[in-house]
């Protein structure tokens, strides 16, 4: 059958990716913390949850009947399709913290048309936090009493910045320590909030820089959304644009450039 929306018109796709979190939230929160909660590993060693699955397939099954023509990638049963339009979903973002009761883990919710993310929403149901956005709609985030539009900070010096690296780890294992150390040398604050919050904290213009490494489409395409949206701008580490390069860097926009050239030097002999 042939797609006849309009790409300009992203509202229902957003309303839909919407929907899609509340079905993610309802299998999600009521396993978190909980005692009987089913812990294994993959074959890369890392955790997973029977909620990471089980939130999966209530997104799956809900596009299916809403979006039966379009693809799907998630991180638990991969890639499905080969519409234009697919659906990326991190079930569970930040399943360490979820396994431990650390509330700070989320859905990410992202439709790429031709591999570029236009509409993200990311739930953290345990903080009672949702953000959201589509090309042309803003970035948006709940509060109290109205949605909030989300606008990143307008900080133009890396010696007034507020970073968030990840961790250590990450910066190890991918052979840029020197990097880590150059600009931790050069910003007012750096700290390791971690997984898809640091992302939501940049968008609302809280901090100015998250990088990490090892990141598959499902961990950061949400978040492209979203802080683009909100007037950022998020490429791999080396400033490509892409989804595909195991890293990301993502800034304010302003200072986009300016880390970006003081990782090249900190690479220099």
């Amino acid at each position: 059958m042939t797609d006849t929306r309009d790409d300009a018109d992203l509202t229902a796709d957003l309303a839909l990716a919407l929907r899609l979190a509340d079905a993610a939230d309802a299998q999600s929160l009521p396993r978190f913390d909980a005692a009987d909660l089913q812990i294994s590993r993959k074959a890369d060693r890392s955790h997973v949850t029977d909620a990471d699955f089980a939130t999966e397939r209530a997104v799956r099954e809900l596009l299916a009947a809403e979006r039966p023509g379009d693809g799907i990638f998630g991180e638990e049963y991969g890639a499905q399709g080969d519409s234009r339009r697919q659906w990326i979903i991190d079930p569970i973002d930040g399943t360490a913290n979820f396994l431990r009761g650390v509330p700070l883990w989320g859905t990410m919710i992202a439709l790429a048309f031709d591999g570029v993310p236009r509409v993200g929403v990311v739930s953290m149901p345990a903080l009672s936090r949702r953000w959201w956005a589509a090309d042309g709609l803003g970035a948006w985030t709940n509060t109290a009493d109205a949605p909030r539009r989300l606008s990143v900070s307008d900080v133009d010096s890396l010696g007034d910045a507020s970073i968030s690296f990840q961790s250590i780890a990450q910066w190890a294992d991918a052979g840029r320590l020197p990097e880590l150390h150059a600009v931790a040398d050069r910003v007012w604050r750096d700290r390791a909030y971690g997984d898809v919050y640091s992302y939501m904290l940049l968008a609302e213009g809280r901090i100015d820089m998250v990088a990490e490494f090892d990141v598959k489409e499902y961990d950061i395409a949400a978040a492209v959304a979203i802080v683009r949206e909100a007037g950022g701008r998020m490429t791999a580490f080396d400033g490509t644009e892409t989804l595909s390069a195991l890293s990301t860097l993502a800034t304010n926009g302003i200072l986009h450039d300016r880390f970006l050239s003081l990782f090249r030097d900190a690479r220099l002999p």
